[in-house]
């Protein structure tokens, strides 16, 4: 298998149904295959996005900026990274085309590499590439079979400063290539984070019941039904497992709130330990450089009765992203605002919407800003079925191995890498990796593909003004 190859497919092949990748093939010959609009390609002008969301007060202000400033900050061995991780801070993966973002059009993975002595780049050269995507590494089966689906580090601390007497040895990815054991996932942004968390559940259920019979005639689904083993109901798909509150953030909605999404990120793409993950994840006695856990409350020299304890850093990330505006749309590029206006009339039509809801409101909320808004997100949080061509053969909560969530598509105008691996660059060439065998888009694809070159145009316009 060449490099090439890689870096287009997922490397995955599972019990019952291989990847479509007949149907992966150059963007140029794909679009004559499929269409014959083009991707108009990243939006120029103003980045539209890294401000905070406006209405905050000044000391609202002051948590973004401190936020900010932690979120953009690069770890070190004697912060707690590691002892493995996948890049050495937050803002380094989400950074395209402003702080909060997705992956960038230069890879800083292979910059991290090499920064160590000996250089790790080798041992990962055939998917971290210098042209992007970032890329998070997980296995879909252990050895003896059963499902994996957790992260698997790129990169180690050994070779680094401040390492010293720490030797680990890399997980060996040429074998799980070799295997197709392999699958990817980008960094997906960040903007807007703050209104998502707020949209109530009951929002999201009445958007999931709504034009049903469309939905229907389409075969879209999105699933909500609740799953019975035995007599223990274990959830419903999209439901947080304890409270049953439906999750909504990650590619396949894992994570119920900011907080825990921040939690998450920081133990497992750099290593930190927090108050939400006390444990490292690699325990290797000889790689610890750090008291743990790394991001704890300081109960020594805070005073409780001022309440002048200075939030910790994964409190500041999460406040970060809460306060984060959504990207701002163009209303006149590419194309003008006649083609955008055409094209979002067919964004509807064609069914688009149906899954990538337009808008959904917020309920109540401590900040003001975040209170009663419209939030344009392009999503209805639920996790659909993708079929074969998509699917990666991780489950995450009740999410199957086909299933993931819509995307949010505000910011697709500024984005460079497309789907949950980035194996594409090219906006049409992601339109159509939506139709496979089993995939609940295969309707609404066939209707994009009926349309006439000049409104597929229109739409292609419309996407990339969001």
């Amino acid at each position: 298998m060449n490099r090439k190859l890689l870096y287009a497919v997922p490397a995955v092949v599972l019990a019952g149904f291989i990847p479509l990748q007949s149907q992966i093939v150059s963007s140029q010959t794909f679009q004559q295959s499929w269409s014959r609009a083009r991707d108009p390609g990243v939006r120029g002008g103003a980045a539209g996005a890294g401000a905070h969301i406006a209405g905050l007060t000044a000391n609202e202000i002051k948590f973004f900026e401190l936020g900010l400033e932690d979120f953009n900050e690069a770890e070190n061995v004697a912060d707690g990274l590691g002892p493995r991780m996948n890049l050495n801070g937050c803002g380094g993966c989400h950074s395209q085309p402003a702080i909060g973002g997705t992956s960038p059009a230069v890879n800083p993975q292979v910059a991290f590499a090499n920064a160590a002595t000996p250089s790790q780049l080798p041992a990962v050269a055939a998917f971290i590439r210098v042209d992007g995507p970032i890329r998070e590494t997980r296995l879909v089966k252990n050895p003896d079979g059963t499902p994996d689906g957790g992260v698997t580090n790129t990169f180690t601390i050994t070779g680094r400063e401040g390492a010293d007497g720490c030797n680990l040895v890399q997980h060996d990815f040429a074998r799980e290539i070799a295997n197709r054991n392999i699958i990817f996932r980008i960094p997906s942004p960040v903007f807007g984070a703050g209104l998502i968390e707020q949209i109530p559940d009951a929002t999201i259920l009445a958007n999931q019941a709504a034009y049903s019979s469309q939905k229907r005639d389409l075969g879209i689904r999105g699933k909500a039904n609740v799953q019975v083993s035995g007599r223990t109901i274990s959830g419903a798909t999209n439901r947080n497992g304890n409270d049953g509150t439906i999750t909504r953030f990650g590619w396949k909605a894992q994570n119920v709130s900011l907080l825990l999404f921040s939690g998450e990120a920081y133990n497992v793409e750099m290593g930190i330990t927090s108050e939400l993950f006390q444990n490292e994840r690699d325990q290797t006695p000889s790689c610890q450089f750090a008291t743990v856990p790394n991001d704890t409350q300081d109960f020594v020299n805070a005073d409780p009765d001022k309440l002048t304890t200075s939030p910790i850093a994964l409190q500041n990330f999460a406040n970060f992203q809460r306060f984060l505006a959504p990207p701002m749309p163009s209303a006149s590029m590419p194309g003008g605002s006649s083609s955008i206006a055409s094209g979002r009339s067919l964004f509807s039509s064609t069914g688009c919407a149906l899954c990538h809801t337009p808008t959904l409101s917020t309920g109540n909320s401590t900040v003001a800003a975040l209170r009663n808004q419209n939030a344009n997100l392009f999503s209805d949080l639920l996790v659909h079925d993708m079929g074969d061509g998509l699917a990666d053969g991780i489950s995450q909560g009740s999410a199957g191995p086909r299933e993931f969530r819509t995307a949010p598509l505000w910011g697709l105008g500024k984005r460079i890498f497309f789907l949950h691996d980035g194996r594409t660059k090219d906006l049409v060439e992601a339109i159509q990796q939506h139709r496979s065998n089993g995939s609940e888009a295969n309707a609404v694809v066939n209707k994009f593909n009926d349309l006439s070159d000049s409104k597929q145009k229109d739409m292609l316009n419309f996407l990339r003004s969001l």
